[in-house]
């Protein structure tokens, strides 16, 4: 049995020991604090009572220590694959998955919540602490805290069959996504790839065994990691490898031993039965039970969203066909999905007169750090200091960095882990958790444990003596994520169960991410981060200018494309009937007539790897992106009304956004601390007016 002497995941760490957990540790390491936490659990569970020292704060250390230790290990699942951590994790999951059912259908820890929620000094408590009790009873009640006998006992299984699949959904998009590879010695096949692609896919062939493969010669290894794929698409002159890449990207995981389809329906039947077992008729009442929208507000956001961006995409595509014929284009007249993004990024260049290859050399990751985090500084009042070699990394590519308020103290620590690493690390971009803010959970029990994050993306890594140089696609994600993380490192608030992003109800909690990708199109920010990384020459006015024309670009496209995700995951979670006349493609392809001009594939099954809704915390929530918008866009337009050439204005307004929506964590509804900061209550109108779009008159209040 491991102990805290000889195991790194059970040491009185502040910072995470990355660099030498093993796979063995995790399963020693996660039976053993089990062990220990059911024990702690007994005991509270015998001497508990409704007072927040003898109730709260033990149930506080008992969860913060299984979600810091978890989260380690599914950090590393993330960022550090491998089939011997899977088998692991595999190993512990459904153990750890039985505690987390033990701790919330504990009864007596839900009595006594109950009993602080009904007695008279409820009026008393702060306005996080209530927000906590009732977060506690509403986990209990959607725990299962009420079921008995057989109900119970099913619940508990589906609990365990659904973090099963989650798991082994998530692993076959990683494997499909490792086994596509397409070589290619002809150059005349990679003509119009940009040398930053070049040089990405001949050190793909490299690691395949080409040794000799080279940006100008070959041969080239096209694979669908993200900085591959989205090139090919927007920039080959081969219209044959666009198609055979788009076909492949849409069958990703979708036949064979990696096919997700099986484990999608089995997720969908056994969301559907849990549903029903806790005395709902839908599982998006599970879910939206704990969010800000009911099922039908996000529908009529959603078809709201919708009506108003179609006649403008319809426009769009018109746009596209007509540049395409005047380029000689066979494709012109009958442009299909491998098309779409080619002819945009044509036309883009040919509207704006912008090259996003011509702008890498503007976009360096350093210089695109250092504007961030000096846009931090202005708006919030805390400075950023790189701290590498003061907590241990799971890869040397990762930096480390303290947060400081002007008095020089900390406030927060974050790690980055910027670059794509297709044979370990997962597609996509986000921030998770290491430890959050917390009074009680501090070492010295009278100053604040302060909160530790990751910050996690997959863009084009460094190339040859060259730093990351960036696609503005890629400014924009770390801007997004940043924003997430700042809501962990802002907080103030110090009740662990509501510090940061905790505790708030899912659609809001992409409104600080969202609100920075804002800042990205300013001028005064272009100009910080955008400089030649050779000559540190920053990029003409003239070509910031068209950077900010072109934000609107085919915007009423992409959000169709949100729309289809988002509709997709509403249908299959509050009316599909799993093993009924209709799959889940004919859900996706009848949804897509809604929301595609051009009609999807037969063939598309874009489904088995939509990890957001079957491996992640977004089933029945994908809408929240949406939602989250129309509040972020509002708050920006309180800077913009102020006037973003007034560095006395943003610097107040700023405040008060930390103040307000970084700093308030989950100790409020959304709705009050939007309209603590904003002075009334959201709309959408800023939303449709950045993306260059009109209400549908209908619609228009």
């Amino acid at each position: 049995m491991a102990t805290m002497d000889d195991n790194p995941l059970l040491q009185d760490f502040t910072f995470p020991q990355y660099h030498i957990i093993q796979p063995n540790h995790i399963i020693s390491g996660i039976q053993s604090l089990l062990n220990q936490l059911e024990v702690e659990l007994v005991e509270l569970e015998s001497k508990v009572e409704p007072t927040w020292p003898k109730l709260v704060v033990p149930l506080e250390r008992i969860i913060d220590r299984l979600n810091v230790v978890w989260g380690v290990v599914d950090h590393l699942s993330s960022v550090k694959d491998s089939l011997q951590l899977r088998a692991a994790v595999e190993l512990v999951q459904p153990q750890k998955v039985d505690f987390q059912l033990r701790l919330s259908q504990s009864k007596a820890i839900y009595k006594a919540f109950k009993e602080i929620r009904e007695s008279s000094d409820w009026g008393t408590l702060s306005d996080s602490r209530k927000r906590v009790v009732e977060g506690q009873l509403q986990t209990a009640i959607l725990g299962g805290v009420s079921l008995e006998g057989h109900e119970r006992e099913r619940f508990n299984e589906i609990q365990q069959e659904l973090a099963k699949l989650a798991l082994k959904f998530e692993a076959n998009v990683l494997d499909a996504t490792k086994n596509y590879e397409k070589l290619i010695t002809d150059r005349v096949y990679v003509e119009g790839l940009p040398a930053t692609t070049l040089a990405l896919t001949a050190k793909a062939a490299v690691s395949k065994g080409h040794v000799e493969a080279t940006a100008e010669n070959g041969p080239w290894v096209i694979t669908l990691d993200p900085p591959i794929y989205r090139s090919v698409l927007q920039h080959a002159g081969k219209r044959e490898l666009r198609e055979e890449v788009y076909r492949a990207y849409i069958a990703l995981a979708s036949s064979g031993e990696l096919d997700n389809m099986p484990l999608i329906e089995k997720i969908l039947e056994l969301r559907l039965e849990k549903a029903k077992i806790l005395g709902y008729t839908n599982y998006a009442e599970v879910s939206l039970a704990t969010k800000m929208a009911t099922v039908d507000q996000a529908k009529e956001l959603l078809e709201k969203l919708r009506v108003s961006s179609w006649d403008t995409a319809v426009c769009e595509l018109e746009d596209l066909k007509k540049f395409a014929a005047a380029k000689g284009a066979v494709e012109a007249t009958a442009l299909n999905h491998w098309d779409i993004n080619f002819w945009s990024e044509r036309i883009r260049e040919s509207g704006y007169d912008i090259k996003e290859e011509e702008l890498r050399p503007y976009l360096s990751l350093p210089n695109v750090m250092d504007g961030l985090f000096s846009l931090t500084k202005t708006l919030f009042d805390v400075e950023i200091i790189v701290a590498d070699g003061e907590a241990p990394v799971w890869n040397e590519d990762v930096r480390f960095y303290y947060v400081k308020n002007p008095d020089g103290n900390p406030i927060a620590y974050f790690y980055l882990d910027p670059y794509s690493r297709p044979s370990e690390k997962r597609g996509g971009a986000w921030v998770s958790l290491v430890a959050g803010r917390s009074r009680s959970l501090s070492r010295d029990g009278t100053s604040c444990r302060l909160p530790i994050v990751n910050v996690v993306c997959n863009q084009t890594p460094p190339l040859g003596d060259k730093p990351s140089l960036m696609t503005f696609r890629e400014v924009e994600t770390i801007f997004h994520e940043f924003g997430h993380a700042l809501q962990i490192m802002l907080t103030k608030e110090d009740e662990v169960f509501v510090s940061g992003n905790r505790g708030i109800e899912w659609d809001a909690v992409e409104v600080p991410s969202s609100f920075m990708e804002n800042w990205c199109y300013q001028k005064s920010v272009l100009t910080s981060i955008a400089k030649h990384y050779e000559t540190g020459e920053p990029l003409s006015e003239e070509v910031c200018s068209k950077l900010q024309s072109a934000r609107t670009f085919r915007a009423a496209s992409t959000m169709l494309r949100q729309m289809r995700y988002a509709g997709v995951d509403l249908e299959l979670h509050a009316d599909y009937i799993p093993g009924g006349t209709e799959s889940i493609y004919d859900v996706d392809q009848r949804i897509g007539r809604t929301t595609n001009i051009i009609p999807l594939l037969p063939e598309d099954k874009f489904l088995c790897i939509f990890s957001h809704i079957f491996a992640d915390d977004y089933a029945a929530g994908y809408y929240s992106y949406q939602w989250a918008e129309v509040m972020s866009y509002d708050a920006f337009s309180a800077f913009e009304e102020a006037g973003l050439d007034n560095p006395k204005a943003l610097k107040e307004i700023g405040r008060r956004f930390r103040d307000t929506i970084l700093a308030l964590g989950g100790g409020k509804s959304p709705l009050d601390v939007f309209v603590e900061f904003r002075g009334r209550e959201p709309s959408h109108e800023a939303l449709l007016r950045h993306l260059g779009m009109s209400p549908p008159a209908a619609a228009t209040s």
